[in-house]
C-alpha cells in the first residue's frame, strides 16, 4: 500500500507534485519534481501552490521542469531488468570440490533462490578421536 504525499501548506489536502528546497547560502528557492523520498528540510507542494510560489525579496526562484520523456522507464531500463532476471534464474553449474577455477566458491546446496557456497580456503573438519 502506497501512502500519497500531500501538500505541506497548512490546510491543503491536495496531492503533492513538486518539492521545494531552500538554499540559504545562495538566497535561492529550488522548485523541482516531487522528490523520491520525503526529506525533513524540504516542502512538498500541490500544483496550485507550486504555480503560485513567490520568493522573499532578494531571493531567486529556480524552477526545474521535469522532462516528460525521461519520466517513464526507457527501453534500456526494461532490457537491463530482463537481463538481471535471466541472470538470477540461471543456475550455477555444480562442481565437485577441488575442480573448476582455483579459489572460486563451489555451490554445495540450493533451496529456491538461496545458494550455499563452500569457501575455497576452508578446510574440512574431521572428528579425530
Amino acid at each position: 500500500m502506497s501512502i500519497a504525499r500531500i501538500c505541506s501548506r497548512a490546510g491543503c489536502q491536495k496531492p503533492a507534485v513538486s518539492t521545494l528546497t531552500y538554499v540559504y547560502a545562495d538566497s535561492t528557492c529550488v522548485l523541482g519534481p516531487l522528490a523520491t523520498y520525503a526529506e525533513p528540510h524540504c516542502y512538498d507542494l500541490c500544483a496550485d501552490h507550486a504555480d503560485r510560489l513567490t520568493a522573499p525579496n532578494g531571493w531567486e526562484v529556480i524552477r526545474l521542469a521535469p522532462d516528460p520523456a525521461a519520466a517513464g522507464p526507457s527501453s534500456d531500463d526494461l532490457e537491463a531488468l530482463a537481463n538481471a532476471v535471466r541472470e538470477a534464474a540461471r543456475p550455477l553449474p555444480r562442481r565437485e570440490p577441488g575442480t573448476g577455477t582455483p579459489g572460486a566458491p563451489v555451490e554445495v546446496a540450493r533451496r529456491g533462490h538461496l545458494r550455499m557456497l563452500q569457501d575455497p580456503g576452508a578446510t574440512t573438519n574431521t572428528n579425530e578421536g
